[in-house]
């Protein structure tokens, strides 16, 4: 079972003047290397030589309407890909997540229309995310109390929740989303003063968080190393003014006022996308259900060891149906906010490559498939990581099949460096 204690440094907590406390930060980071504790290294790592090769090659990928787009794109994987990362903890798969995306769609796409219940859009959001929650805890059930394997009960659930969408849309067609509160998921745009005091909040709150953890440190008669945390609020700092600074730069074509000449081209200056805030919300908040709460260790502890869970009291079953429903929530989520890109719900929603993006992104962005060890963060980096690729080969001019050969190849990438970061674990005793 991978806990917190298995990715501080090495020697916090042993008494002063140990030789292993005395290790400079480089050796340390040397000795997480060679026990396979690399965390999200590779992954930033590979984003910055991803984002480096497209910029010299693919024209008009390095600028800021491009960025924008980008994180339009990867919002609807990142949402399922977060769901995806706990039943990867529990050391489960769920298959079914692509077409219950579509299931919340389409609920809230009905349920809005003018001739149907014509219902708010918030409620359309609520009653939508409520009924892939059941899903998903029904599915979790069978897996838990009945013993199906995971793999055949989301299997049957793909083509059960596919089999639904299509009855539903061959006979309606295409449903157009009208409801701003739906479109608005992944349409809106903050306004550029509001962009920079996000960002600043977003700032402020990371650096009192990083804070009390230094204080809690000292209390507890740890040895308190400040640098580190000040790295990483430096680079919480960078990444959110950074992120602000390009979206505001950002532009989108807009009708022009009567007067102006034919021939200028007439923009609207866009800020900081809802889709963005939205990700950053769903990711502070489950990291903190994995990270800090009870609910979170079992689920680590189950996908450790399910047998040493039980016998140390703990519920596995229940940890099992929640993760489900929290699997099925995400892919609401996610599958919501892919709507309301296109505004409308048609017979493709949930599939194409949708399920494989998800699980890939937990996967590439280090969350093992054998259970117990990954971040709910590894599901951002892993998502952005396939925006990019797909973003820059599309602009790039190359065809579909090329994006296929390069995400699965990455993935294959991912998923033998994890095999082998695991068994150097096994070796060093973590």
């Amino acid at each position: 079972m991978s806990t917190e204690a298995d990715v501080v440094a090495p020697g916090i907590g042993l008494p002063e003047g140990d030789e292993t406390e005395q290790q400079t930060l480089w050796q340390r980071a040397v000795g997480n290397v060679k026990s396979g504790n690399l965390g999200v290294l590779p992954v930033v790592i590979g984003e910055v030589l991803i984002v480096t090769y497209f910029s010299f090659t693919a024209t008009n990928f390095f600028t800021a309407g491009n960025f924008v787009n980008v994180i339009l794109q990867m919002a609807g994987v990142t949402m399922i890909a977060f769901g995806v990362v706990f039943v990867l903890l529990i050391a489960e798969i769920d298959l079914s997540i692509g077409y219950l995306s579509g299931i919340a769609a389409l609920t809230a796409a009905t349920l809005q229309l003018p001739d149907g219940r014509n219902y708010p859009g918030w409620l359309c959001i609520l009653l939508a995310l409520g009924v892939v929650a059941i899903i998903g805890a029904a599915q979790g059930t069978v897996v838990a109390k009945v013993g199906v394997p995971s793999f055949v009960v989301t299997l049957a659930g793909l083509l059960i929740w596919q089999g639904v969408i299509l009855r539903e849309l061959q006979v309606r067609g295409v449903i157009q989303i009208e409801e701003d509160w739906i479109n608005k998921t992944a349409t809106y745009y903050f306004s550029a003063t509001v962009s920079w005091i996000i960002a600043a909040l977003v700032t402020g709150l990371y650096a009192l968080v990083a804070l009390s953890g230094l204080f809690g440190q000292q209390r507890a008669g740890l040895k308190v190393r400040p640098l580190p945390a000040l790295a990483k609020l430096v680079g919480v700092a960078v990444a959110a003014f950074g992120v602000v600074a390009i979206c505001t730069h950002a532009t989108k074509p807009a009708a022009c006022p009567e007067g102006t000449p034919l021939a200028e081209v007439c923009t609207q200056p866009l800020g900081l996308p809802l889709a963005a805030v939205l990700m950053l919300v769903f990711l502070v908040g489950l990291t903190f259900l994995a990270k800090r709460t009870t609910f979170g260790r079992h689920v680590y502890a189950v996908g450790g060891n399910a047998e040493a869970a039980r016998r140390a009291g703990i519920n596995v079953a229940r940890v099992r149906i929640l993760v489900f429903m929290i699997s099925g929530i995400m892919a609401g989520v996610g599958g919501l906010i892919l709507a309301a890109r296109l505004q409308s719900v048609n017979l493709n929603v949930g599939g194409g490559t949708l399920l494989l993006d998800s699980i890939s992104a937990a996967v590439i962005g280090g969350v093992s498939l054998f259970g117990g060890r990954g971040e709910v963060r590894g599901a951002l980096f892993g998502s952005l990581i396939i925006a990019t690729i797909a973003n820059g080969l599309n602009i790039g001019g190359y065809k579909t099949g090329t994006i296929y050969i390069v995400t699965g190849a990455i993935l294959l990438g991912a998923v033998t460096l994890d095999t082998v970061a695991r068994r150097l674990q096994e070796r060093s005793g973590r």
